[in-house]
């Protein structure tokens, strides 16, 4: 996946895992479950609005809490095509590359972009368009090889097919 682009719902700083995911919903990693339940604690409605495609934009610190891969799976699930913040939980931004979600460090766009614009943003370049109000975002660009990781689906599936 080259670029994203979607309607973007917006949360705000240290949205942990248990938030994302809560612990509750863990005795299963079936992604349509995990999906069905993203973001509950925080927006119970997240999950029905959310389409395919869409994108988040939080504050600084997203995913930050326990290391469960659960969390970015759900997200990636729920149909969100990337994840726009100042910085990310360092376990959590391990676990979206794994998993093939994109996520974006831009604080800028997080701070200026609001919730229901419409944003593109190109994984190569790290640009970043708030198509809502045109304006635009350098953002931190993918490395090839994680590029790669991503475009394959996540870590296992870019292993597999080498």
């Amino acid at each position: 996946m080259k670029e994203a682009k979607g309607r973007v719902f917006c949360f705000g700083e240290n949205v942990d895992t248990d938030v994302i995911i809560p612990a509750r919903y863990l005795a299963s990693s079936e992604p349509e479950v995990l999906a069905a339940h993203c973001m509950e604690d925080i927006d119970a409605s997240f999950a029905g609005k959310v389409k395919k495609g869409d994108i988040i934009v939080a504050g600084k610190n997203f995913g930050c809490g326990s290391s469960r891969e659960h969390a970015p799976l759900a997200i990636k699930a729920a149909g969100v095509s990337c994840v726009i913040a100042p910085t990310f939980a360092r376990i959590f931004y391990r676990n979206a590359i794994n998993i093939g979600l994109p996520i974006v460090e831009c604080a800028e766009a997080a701070k200026e972009i609001r919730e229901g614009d419409t944003v593109s943003v190109d994984f190569e370049s790290g640009m970043i368009t708030d198509e809502t109000t045109g304006k635009t975002y350098r953002g931190q660009a993918f490395p090839p090889f994680m590029q790669k990781i991503i475009d394959a689906g996540g870590l296992i599936h870019y292993v597999n097919s080498k």
